[in-house]
């Protein structure tokens, strides 16, 4: 499960941050988190909660946003939400998106002209927005 491994990431940068900071205990970790990820967060949250155990972070409210991701596409122009491709897939097509987000080339296509050839503008990966 890659929620564990990006637990295991924030956390780790989340200390850091912290370290930086001079903090002694964190209140509040403030993330975003790309649709793109498609992270199961119950089993993200669960996993930050166990990693960050003993450590200052552990008594930590753990806030959450999730922004769209936005599709361009390099041949015509379009520009479309994910989700409204997304929808159309089976559920063995998304769980490829959700384990290796790069595959999205494959099973994605321009709803306009049908191109594969697509940038990711907005909505991918996990941000540390701040630690306080």
């Amino acid at each position: 499960m890659h929620e564990w491994a990006l637990a295991e990431g924030v956390v780790n940068t989340a200390l850091e941050i912290a370290q930086n900071k001079n903090l002694r205990e964190v209140k509040t970790l403030l993330l975003k988190v790309g649709e793109i990820q498609q992270i199961d967060l119950e089993i993200f949250d669960f996993a930050l909660k166990e990693l960050s155990k003993d450590t200052i972070l552990e008594n930590a409210e753990i806030k959450y946003e999730n922004f769209t991701a936005y599709l361009l596409c390099n041949f015509c122009g379009h520009k479309w939400a994910f989700y409204e491709s997304f929808n159309q897939l089976n559920e063995e097509e998304k769980e490829a998106i959700h384990f290796v987000p790069e595959t999205i080339h494959v099973y994605i296509k321009c709803p306009k002209c049908g191109s594969p050839d697509f940038e990711i503008t907005e909505g991918r990966g996990v941000f540390i927005e701040d630690v306080l």
